[in-house]
Protein backbone atom coordinates (compact mmCIF):
# COMPACT_ATOMS: atom_id res chain seq x y z
CA UNK A 1 0.00 0.00 0.00
CA UNK A 2 1.12 3.14 -0.84
CA UNK A 3 2.08 5.58 2.06
CA UNK A 4 0.75 8.40 0.70
CA UNK A 5 -1.86 8.94 -2.32
CA UNK A 6 -1.61 12.11 -4.48
CA UNK A 7 -4.61 13.71 -6.19
CA UNK A 8 -2.83 16.81 -7.44
CA UNK A 9 0.51 18.04 -9.11
CA UNK A 10 1.36 20.92 -10.52
CA UNK A 11 4.49 20.77 -12.74
CA UNK A 12 6.45 23.63 -11.65
CA UNK A 13 10.45 23.02 -12.09
CA UNK A 14 13.04 20.66 -12.81
CA UNK A 15 15.62 19.42 -10.95
CA UNK A 16 17.83 16.81 -10.79
CA UNK A 17 18.57 16.14 -14.14
CA UNK A 18 20.97 13.25 -14.66
CA UNK A 19 22.07 10.92 -17.80
CA UNK A 20 23.40 7.31 -17.53
CA UNK A 21 24.98 6.81 -21.32
CA UNK A 22 25.25 3.16 -22.57
CA UNK A 23 29.26 2.32 -23.54
CA UNK A 24 30.28 -0.77 -25.30
CA UNK A 25 26.75 -2.56 -24.11
CA UNK A 26 27.05 -1.73 -20.64
CA UNK A 27 25.33 1.24 -18.79
CA UNK A 28 27.22 3.83 -17.48
CA UNK A 29 26.75 5.26 -13.52
CA UNK A 30 24.08 8.36 -13.88
CA UNK A 31 26.22 11.76 -14.44
CA UNK A 32 24.33 15.01 -13.57
CA UNK A 33 22.78 16.52 -16.84
CA UNK A 34 22.32 20.53 -16.03
CA UNK A 35 20.19 22.59 -15.55
CA UNK A 36 17.29 22.34 -17.27
CA UNK A 37 14.66 25.03 -18.66
CA UNK A 38 12.48 23.73 -20.66
CA UNK A 39 11.16 19.53 -20.91
CA UNK A 40 8.28 18.81 -23.85
CA UNK A 41 7.41 15.59 -25.46
CA UNK A 42 4.85 14.09 -27.50
CA UNK A 43 4.19 11.09 -29.17
CA UNK A 44 4.61 9.93 -32.52
CA UNK A 45 1.91 8.24 -33.76
CA UNK A 46 0.16 5.22 -35.96
CA UNK A 47 -3.45 4.68 -36.91
CA UNK A 48 -4.26 0.98 -36.84
CA UNK A 49 -7.75 0.49 -38.85
CA UNK A 50 -10.16 -1.97 -40.10
CA UNK A 51 -12.06 -1.08 -43.00
CA UNK A 52 -15.00 -2.44 -45.22
CA UNK A 53 -14.39 -1.44 -48.32
CA UNK A 54 -12.99 1.85 -48.29
CA UNK A 55 -14.89 2.92 -45.25
CA UNK A 56 -12.93 2.71 -41.28
CA UNK A 57 -14.96 0.83 -38.93
CA UNK A 58 -12.85 0.89 -36.49
CA UNK A 59 -9.53 2.77 -35.76
CA UNK A 60 -6.93 2.65 -33.03
CA UNK A 61 -3.99 4.78 -32.41
CA UNK A 62 -0.26 3.69 -30.93
CA UNK A 63 2.33 4.94 -30.21
CA UNK A 64 6.18 3.88 -32.03
CA UNK A 65 7.97 6.57 -29.69
CA UNK A 66 8.36 9.62 -28.03
CA UNK A 67 9.86 12.84 -29.43
CA UNK A 68 11.61 14.67 -26.54
CA UNK A 69 13.14 18.31 -26.23
CA UNK A 70 15.27 19.52 -24.17
CA UNK A 71 17.04 23.11 -23.18
CA UNK A 72 19.62 23.13 -20.96
CA UNK A 73 23.09 24.38 -20.00
CA UNK A 74 25.11 20.97 -20.13
CA UNK A 75 28.54 20.06 -19.26
CA UNK A 76 30.93 19.79 -22.20
CA UNK A 77 31.30 15.98 -21.48
CA UNK A 78 28.00 15.38 -21.41
CA UNK A 79 27.68 17.10 -25.10
CA UNK A 80 30.38 15.31 -26.39
CA UNK A 81 29.02 11.67 -25.67
CA UNK A 82 25.39 12.96 -26.42
CA UNK A 83 26.02 14.34 -30.06
CA UNK A 84 28.54 11.79 -30.76
CA UNK A 85 31.58 13.99 -31.10
CA UNK A 86 35.45 12.44 -31.13
CA UNK A 87 38.60 12.85 -30.68
CA UNK A 88 39.72 9.38 -32.04
CA UNK A 89 42.73 9.93 -33.94
CA UNK A 90 43.45 13.35 -33.15
CA UNK A 91 45.80 14.81 -30.88
CA UNK A 92 44.79 15.38 -27.13
CA UNK A 93 42.28 18.32 -26.88
CA UNK A 94 41.08 17.95 -29.75
CA UNK A 95 37.13 16.79 -31.06
CA UNK A 96 34.94 16.48 -34.38
CA UNK A 97 32.15 16.25 -35.70
CA UNK A 98 31.43 14.15 -39.70
CA UNK A 99 29.22 11.64 -41.30
CA UNK A 100 29.96 8.60 -38.70
CA UNK A 101 29.78 10.97 -35.47
CA UNK A 102 26.43 8.89 -33.55
CA UNK A 103 25.69 10.03 -29.99
CA UNK A 104 25.31 7.34 -27.33
CA UNK A 105 22.24 5.69 -26.17
CA UNK A 106 21.25 6.91 -22.99
CA UNK A 107 18.90 6.92 -20.14
CA UNK A 108 17.10 10.02 -19.05
CA UNK A 109 15.98 10.97 -15.72
CA UNK A 110 14.77 13.81 -14.08
CA UNK A 111 12.44 15.64 -10.83
CA UNK A 112 9.92 17.07 -11.85
CA UNK A 113 8.76 19.48 -9.14
CA UNK A 114 5.10 20.95 -7.75
CA UNK A 115 6.51 23.88 -5.53
CA UNK A 116 2.68 24.53 -3.73
CA UNK A 117 3.04 21.12 -2.31
CA UNK A 118 6.08 20.54 -2.11
CA UNK A 119 5.96 17.15 -3.97
CA UNK A 120 8.12 15.74 -6.73
CA UNK A 121 7.61 13.52 -9.73
CA UNK A 122 10.34 11.13 -10.66
CA UNK A 123 10.57 11.01 -14.46
CA UNK A 124 12.67 8.63 -16.77
CA UNK A 125 13.19 7.77 -20.91
CA UNK A 126 14.86 4.28 -20.42
CA UNK A 127 15.65 3.99 -23.56
CA UNK A 128 17.04 7.17 -25.47
CA UNK A 129 19.09 8.72 -27.96
CA UNK A 130 19.82 12.22 -30.18
CA UNK A 131 17.56 12.36 -32.99
CA UNK A 132 18.72 15.68 -34.33
CA UNK A 133 22.35 15.95 -34.63
CA UNK A 134 24.68 18.68 -33.97
CA UNK A 135 23.45 22.03 -33.60
CA UNK A 136 24.94 25.72 -32.15
CA UNK A 137 23.90 29.20 -32.50
CA UNK A 138 25.92 32.19 -30.91
CA UNK A 139 24.20 35.32 -30.38
CA UNK A 140 26.77 37.42 -28.95
CA UNK A 141 23.51 40.04 -28.70
CA UNK A 142 22.37 38.26 -25.82
CA UNK A 143 22.41 39.32 -22.40
CA UNK A 144 21.54 36.03 -20.73
CA UNK A 145 23.25 32.79 -21.83
CA UNK A 146 20.93 31.09 -24.19
CA UNK A 147 20.50 27.09 -23.16
CA UNK A 148 21.32 24.55 -25.68
CA UNK A 149 18.28 23.00 -27.61
CA UNK A 150 18.41 19.24 -27.21
CA UNK A 151 16.54 16.92 -29.24
CA UNK A 152 15.50 12.93 -29.03
CA UNK A 153 13.63 9.97 -29.19
CA UNK A 154 12.61 7.90 -26.50
CA UNK A 155 11.98 4.08 -28.07
CA UNK A 156 10.34 1.11 -26.35
CA UNK A 157 12.70 -0.70 -23.90
CA UNK A 158 12.58 -4.42 -22.68
CA UNK A 159 8.91 -4.37 -21.67
CA UNK A 160 7.81 -1.92 -24.62
CA UNK A 161 7.80 1.34 -22.39
CA UNK A 162 8.53 4.73 -23.00
CA UNK A 163 8.03 6.96 -20.14
CA UNK A 164 8.13 5.90 -16.53
CA UNK A 165 6.76 8.53 -13.54
CA UNK A 166 6.58 8.17 -9.93
CA UNK A 167 5.88 10.53 -6.72
CA UNK A 168 7.76 10.36 -4.19
CA UNK A 169 5.57 10.10 -1.68
CA UNK A 170 3.41 7.15 -3.18
CA UNK A 171 6.55 5.07 -2.93
CA UNK A 172 7.08 2.22 -0.81
CA UNK A 173 10.15 0.90 -1.63
CA UNK A 174 13.20 3.73 -1.02
CA UNK A 175 15.40 2.57 -3.84
CA UNK A 176 13.80 3.42 -6.28
CA UNK A 177 13.84 6.96 -5.58
CA UNK A 178 17.40 6.37 -4.19
CA UNK A 179 18.53 5.02 -7.31
CA UNK A 180 16.25 6.99 -9.90
CA UNK A 181 19.02 9.44 -11.56
CA UNK A 182 22.09 6.86 -10.69
CA UNK A 183 21.13 3.47 -12.26
CA UNK A 184 17.50 3.17 -13.48
CA UNK A 185 16.77 0.09 -14.89
CA UNK A 186 13.31 -1.54 -15.38
CA UNK A 187 14.28 -3.43 -12.90
CA UNK A 188 14.23 -1.40 -10.41
CA UNK A 189 10.81 -0.43 -10.99
CA UNK A 190 9.22 -3.49 -12.09
CA UNK A 191 6.90 -5.32 -9.00
CA UNK A 192 8.61 -8.58 -7.48
CA UNK A 193 6.39 -11.53 -7.15
CA UNK A 194 6.08 -12.64 -3.87
CA UNK A 195 5.07 -16.19 -3.02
Amino acid sequence: MATQAITEFDSWSIANSSIQFVSGGQKQPGVKFGSVGTLSFEPETTALQKRAGRVIVKEKVVTTKLNVSVSAHIPVNVARDFFGLSNEGLKPGVYSYGEGSLGKEFVWTADVVDDFEDITKLIAFPKASNSAGLTLTIDTTQEELALLELTFSAVADENGKFYYEALVPELEDPTVADQWHSDFTTALVEATETP
